[in-house]
């Protein structure tokens, strides 16, 4: 009984910390390949509702396109890119850079925001691609904005910025 009682409490832990932060849905993709992200947001900020969702999109991720949500406002920030990339036989040189979407989701409430882009092969495999998200609520924010340095525990920050993991091409989980 208290082997089961101790593994209980430890999950309870673990996913209490899951849903402590902003994350994103599949956290593993192939290289160069077309990547659907969904960003759960699991609470406010202090008991308020999350009024703004930001999404930065990092450099190398192109084509990206987000799915509106009913009763939120989309806005797509737009810029030129630091490099030319490749797109199906077309160059790409500017795209969308970060994605706001403008609503409110209740303190008790949990959602998801999703979008769509390719993760161009700039992106070595092993390596962690990071989405900084910021959520707004009306006295505060919370700041999913935090990368890790080289070796760093993502665990040991206190506003993690979600990660996908760049898996072998045609390679997917």
């Amino acid at each position: 009984m208290k082997t089961i009682l101790t593994t209980l409490a430890a999950l309870a832990v673990s996913t209490s910390a899951a849903f402590a932060h902003a994350s994103l849905a599949t956290p593993h993709a192939a290289q160069g390949s077309t990547y659907i992200g969904v960003v759960n947001i699991g609470h406010g900020c202090a008991g308020e509702a999350t009024l703004k969702v930001r999404v930065l999109i990092p450099e190398g991720m192109i084509a990206v396109k987000p799915v509106p949500k009913a009763g939120w406002a989309l806005e797509t920030v737009t810029g030129a890119y630091e490099n030319s990339y490749d797109y199906y036989g077309t160059s790409m040189t500017e795209g969308v850079k970060e994605l706001i979407w403008t609503g409110e989701l209740l303190d008790a409430h949990f959602d998801q925001f999703s979008f769509r882009g390719k993760l161009t092969d700039t992106f070595a495999v092993g390596s962690t691609v990071y989405f900084p998200v910021v959520q707004e609520c009306a006295n505060g924010a919370e700041r999913w904005i935090e990368i890790p340095a080289e070796g760093q525990d993502p665990h040991e920050l206190e506003g993690p910025a979600p990660g996908v993991k760049i898996t072998e091409p045609g390679h997917s989980h």
